[in-house]
């Protein structure tokens, strides 16, 4: 893999599923903070500038980050590393992997129905995907940290990777268990990759992501403005993209540099234990 000890310029975040949702949310905040951006999702057409990956470009450019367009199926490991590749090829470095790209079971059936190609499917995007993915990155981030450490007079480098999991991993839905099992899965791989990676001054985060309103939510939004209007939330409202997109800047930025391993929860106080 290509490596350019000496590169420099402004940090490049590598963000999967980016093209909508909190994926989008994520890309949009880290650009305002001054991140570069490649931009993973599975399809890129660059006449479609009003939705889509394409998009999301445009308005990176407009706030004065360069954005690369990546295109790619994360569920394909063989993929992986043509992916990284181009995003080396383009910026010389990735100073932030953030894990976002996910799917929700289609269609939603009850535990008891549940089939193992959607059980496969959601896992393979959602846990497998981003686990490898986070290993060939980390791979790489450890042979620039050594590099970086050994030049002489170099500046600090504090590389980061963030796991983008859900209020799921830990709460109960039946009708997609499949999705809570993989986001629970994920929630370890942070923990996993922020023990390894500490020594080589890589932090690893876990942002776990409430209700927020995005495409995959929206198939049961009336669902969901009931249970928020009764007091599921207790900030009373819904989430919303650019919530979990400040909280990943936060981490990218270096606010918590002594907290490798922590999870941040976005979820208006989903959390708090109540009576």
């Amino acid at each position: 893999m290509k490596f350019e000890p000496g590169a420099a310029g402004r940090p490049v975040a590598f963000v999967t599923g980016a093209s909508r949702g909190i994926g989008r949310g994520i890309a949009l905040e880290l650009a305002r903070s001054g991140f570069d951006v490649a931009g993973n999702a599975t399809r890129f057409d660059p006449s479609e500038r009003q939705a889509g990956l394409a998009e999301v470009q445009v308005r990176c450019e407009e706030l004065g980050a360069s954005f690369l367009p990546v295109r790619g199926d994360i569920a394909l490991l063989e993929g992986h590393e043509s992916m990284l590749e181009a995003v080396l090829h383009r910026f010389g470095r990735v100073d932030l992997l953030v894990n976002n790209a996910g799917i929700a079971p289609a269609p939603r059936f009850d535990v008891l129905e549940a089939t193992p190609e959607s059980f496969d499917r959601v896992l393979a995007v959602n846990t497998r995907g981003a686990f490898f993915l986070t290993q060939r990155v980390a791979r790489w981030m450890i042979a620039r940290a050594d590099a970086a450490g050994a030049a002489r007079g170099a500046p600090p480098w504090r590389p980061a990777i963030v796991f983008i999991t859900s209020i799921s991993a830990v709460a109960s839905s039946p009708a997609r268990a499949e999705y809570c099992i993989s986001k629970a899965a994920l929630g370890q791989a942070a923990r996993v990759f922020a023990e390894r990676l500490a020594p080589h001054g890589i932090s690893v985060f876990e942002v776990r992501p409430g209700i927020i309103r995005t495409d995959m939510t929206a198939p049961v939004a009336e669902q969901y403005e009931a249970r928020i209007a009764a007091g599921l939330v207790p900030q009373g409202r819904w989430g919303l993209p650019e919530d979990v997109g400040r909280a990943v800047a936060a981490l990218a930025r270096g606010d918590f540099a002594y907290s490798t391993g922590m999870i941040f929860e976005v979820s208006g106080g989903m959390d708090i234990r109540r009576v």
